[in-house]
């Protein structure tokens, strides 16, 4: 007789281990190595998932960088990845080897409420739900990125002080500034922005990173609370 065994699929494991939901509910920064490398390779073989095969690469090249480094057939070497996958994952970390020249780029400098309007007021005064972010500073108030906090309804975005101030102290943040922007086009603060400033600004306070501003994103035009001395 013989005797199948059961081989799980992605699909099989727990939904918040798995790493493409984790990067839709978390955003990339809060996946290793393996993970992304996971989601590169998007499927996996007969006998292992792409997570499998993601850690059986890393534990043969040990960084992105000899992957980068490795030839398509050394890669091809692994039992389960041939030369798509091997190609797909070459790409990927040569895109970001490309990217990465840009680094030496300046950063953008937030001196004032209107720099920070600026920085997301194209994008953010189109959409049609209420986005949360936090644009996070270094201590030369330089923009060291800009964090996806949230999504909520037409009038309303819920945020909680542990999601929003987890990437900035991964990302080493000495300050925010808070972004979120009014469906309506009014970006008149309202009674629940004004409660959610202040807790976050408490919760920053204990912890370390400053709560510079609350930005209010309108249709083309923009509310600051604390030009307005409401933070």
């Amino acid at each position: 007789m013989t005797v199948s065994h059961y081989r799980p699929t992605m699909k099989d494991l727990p939904e918040d281990i798995r790493p493409r939901e984790r990067l839709l509910k978390e955003g990339p920064e809060a996946l290793s190595d393996t993970e992304l490398l996971a989601i590169i390779l998007r499927t996996g073989s007969r006998e292992a998932t792409a997570l499998d095969l993601a850690s059986l690469i890393m534990t043969r090249f040990k960084s992105l960088r000899m992957i980068l480094e490795a030839a398509v057939e050394e890669l091809c070497e692994i039992k389960g990845v041939g030369p798509a996958k091997a190609s797909q994952v070459k790409v990927a970390l040569e895109l970001a080897r490309r990217t990465s020249k840009y680094s030496d780029l300046p950063r953008p400098v937030i001196k004032t409420p209107d720099d920070a309007a600026n920085l997301v007021m194209e994008e953010m005064r189109h959409f049609d739900r209420e986005h949360f972010r936090a644009i996070l500073l270094n201590t030369k108030n330089q923009v060291i990125g800009t964090d996806k906090v949230s999504v909520g309804t037409l009038n309303s975005s819920a945020v909680h002080p542990r999601e929003l101030f987890r990437n900035a102290i991964k990302r080493g943040a000495a300050s925010v500034i808070l972004v979120h922007n009014h469906p309506s086009g009014d970006p008149a603060p309202s009674r629940e922005d004004m409660d959610i400033t202040r807790r976050v600004k408490e919760v920053g306070n204990i912890i370390g990173i400053e709560v510079l501003d609350h930005i209010i994103i309108g249709d083309n035009k923009f509310t600051s609370l604390k030009a307005n001395g409401l933070v």
